[in-house]
C-alpha cells in the first residue's frame, strides 16, 4: 500500500498501531487522541517534500505538512529505530485498526 499526502509517498505493510491518549497528541493535534502507526524508519522516506519539525517534547519530535499543519509522524527518543505516523493520513486508514491504547491515564475524562 502506498500513502500520498501531498508530496509524500512510502510503502506500507501491517505496522503495529495505537490510539495515544497523552496530553502532548492532543495538545498538538486539536483532537481528543492520535492514532499512530509504527513503521521501520530505515523504510521511510520523504520524496519532494521538507516537513516543518517541532520538538514537542524532551523526548519526542514532530512533523507536520508545512502547508496546512496536518500533523504527520512523531520520533521518540526511546525507540529510534521506528518512525510513528498518523494512521489519518493513510489512503485508506480502515485498513490500519489501532490494536492498542497508549496512556491511557491522560484521557480525558469524556472519553473514558
Amino acid at each position: 500500500m502506498f500513502l500520498r499526502f501531498s508530496s509524500l509517498y512510502f510503502k506500507l505493510d501491517k505496522y503495529p498501531s495505537a490510539n495515544c491518549y497523552c496530553s502532548i497528541c492532543w495538545r498538538t493535534s486539536g483532537a481528543p487522541f492520535v492514532s499512530w502507526l509504527a513503521i521501520p524508519v530505515n523504510l521511510f522516506k520523504y520524496i519532494n517534500i521538507k516537513p516543518k519539525k517541532i520538538k514537542s517534547s524532551a523526548h519526542g519530535t514532530r512533523f507536520f505538512c508545512k502547508e496546512c499543519g496536518t500533523p504527520i509522524a512523531c520520533v521518540l527518543e526511546e525507540d529510534p529505530e521506528n518512525i510513528n505516523i498518523t494512521v489519518a493520513i493513510l489512503d485508506k486508514p480502515e485498513e490500519f485498526e489501532p490494536k492498542a491504547k497508549i496512556y491511557v491515564d491522560d484521557m480525558l475524562d469524556w472519553l473514558k
